[in-house]
């Protein structure tokens, strides 16, 4: 079974910790009865990484699946979550795992900034969204979450270098 688990920061305030709660939730509810859907927080609340990982394993996951739940490829999500996840991992040996891309820049959030201001938008045409939003077009900018910048090459792919 496919595990999912969405990890923030951790807070003092306790309903920035009760929301994941409801993230988790709605991702679950989005996912089907077929994939496990678990939350923690880097620091300040529980249930940790480690604990959500564990839990995943108990329920039967043999890959877990963990996003970053912040905004930028920053500190937290490029280098601390996956060095938690990996630390978190060595518990259970022939668990797969991996640690996907930060939001970033997606169409998606740019749509619930929209209507959360109470402003109309023009959905993108297929394969507008996955543009280069950067005017000078670097492919740096964004980080590893940039969906326009060219897919990693996979060893014997002679397709590699396709956008994503």
């Amino acid at each position: 079974m496919k595990a999912v688990i969405v990890v923030d920061h951790g807070s003092r305030k306790s309903e920035a910790n009760e929301m994941m709660k409801c993230v988790a939730n709605l991702i679950q509810a989005m996912a089907g009865p077929g994939i496990l859907v678990k939350y923690a927080h880097m620091e300040l609340a529980e249930p940790s990484v480690e604990a959500a990982f564990a839990q995943c394993v108990a329920e039967g996951a043999d890959e877990v699946i963990v996003f970053p739940y912040m905004l930028s490829p920053g500190k937290h999500s490029t280098g601390d979550i996956p060095r938690m996840v990996a630390r978190a991992a060595e518990n259970h040996p022939g668990i797969r795992y991996s640690v996907t891309e930060a939001f970033g820049v997606h169409e998606k959030l740019a749509e619930v900034v929209l209507t959360r201001a109470g402003v109309e938008f023009r959905r993108l045409g297929e394969g507008e969204a996955a543009r280069c939003w950067d005017p000078a077009c670097s492919g740096a900018r964004c980080g590893d979450a940039c969906r326009a910048k060219p897919a990693a090459p996979i060893p014997g792919d002679r397709e590699a270098g396709a956008s994503r």
